[in-house]
């Protein structure tokens, strides 16, 4: 990286920061699905009272390998092509989720997955077009 253009190098500090908020902000999404009771998760989301307790668990399950897949394959630096893949798969996962919330008419919820699906969408174009990360063994 210490060859790089000035602009590569603020493209990778760029994407490695959306990449965190985006993983931190799915850790605790995932977290909050997978620990709390769903009488406490209901009262902060409506909709997990009102959906089976698997749908529940499984989403938690989803956000976690979401965030695992946004950080774990570029800083490790094994098969760092995997994380524009789960940024394009969050892209998918936020325009499902917009839609759940549209159908249930949650208008409120649409915007934080809107604000999501962007970011993963520039992670997306970012590590697939201006600043993939190399493996460093090849």
């Amino acid at each position: 990286m210490t060859n790089q253009p000035k602009s590569s190098k603020a493209m990778h500090y760029s994407l490695w920061s959306v990449q965190i908020v985006l993983a931190a902000s799915l850790m605790w999404a995932a977290w909050m699905k997978l620990v709390q009771p769903i009488d406490q998760l209901a009262s902060m989301w409506p909709w997990a009272g009102q959906v089976p307790i698997a749908l529940v668990k499984f989403t938690g399950v989803v956000d976690l390998i979401g965030a695992l897949g946004l950080i774990m394959p570029s800083l490790f630096q094994i098969r760092p092509k995997l994380t524009p893949v789960a940024a394009v798969a969050l892209v998918g996962l936020m325009l499902c989720a917009g839609l759940f919330h549209v159908m249930r008419g949650e208008a409120s919820a649409i915007g934080v997955n809107s604000m999501f699906a962007i970011l993963a969408a520039f992670v997306a174009w970012g590590r697939l077009k201006k600043a993939p990360i190399a493996p460093r063994y090849k």
